[in-house]
């Protein structure tokens, strides 16, 4: 290979690794979120560092679950079943948060404040039936 050759190919490979350097730095950050209690309100547990250590503390005769994260201190519901519902999670101090569940996979609702405060999960089968987790 001679010598034109050669630093032509070190430059396009240059410019290569510049340019996939900088579609990478312009892409959305994949990090997961981090919140604490309150500041948890509304997130999305599934982008948080909550689902890390999240456990299922409670769940309901149709399948609703109450999912707790300690390093969070927050909640949320979640279901997998064959029945379209409504669920949701709740706070004994008003707080509330729901989602609709379509029968199929797994739905979850945004999270809860649960730092200090007690919380639980619900579902209702439309038209059939609505129960809740134990208080947790």
């Amino acid at each position: 290979m001679n010598t034109l050759t050669r630093k032509l190919a070190t430059a396009g490979s240059t410019l290569a690794l510049a340019a996939s350097g900088l579609l990478l730095a312009s892409s959305p950050a994949s990090a997961a979120t981090s919140c604490y209690g309150p500041s948890c309100t509304g997130l999305d547990p599934a982008t948080s560092i909550c689902q890390n250590d999240a456990r299922t503390v409670a769940t309901n005769s149709i399948g609703t679950e109450l999912r707790y994260s300690p390093t969070c201190r927050s909640a949320w519901a979640r279901q997998s079943s064959n029945s379209p519902m409504i669920i949701w999670v709740e706070s004994n101090t008003g707080l509330y948060k729901e989602a609709r569940y379509t029968g199929s996979g797994t739905v979850w609702t945004p999270m809860i404040d649960d730092k200090g405060i007690i919380g639980r999960a619900c579902g209702y089968i439309t038209g059939f039936e609505w129960n809740c987790t134990s208080w947790y």
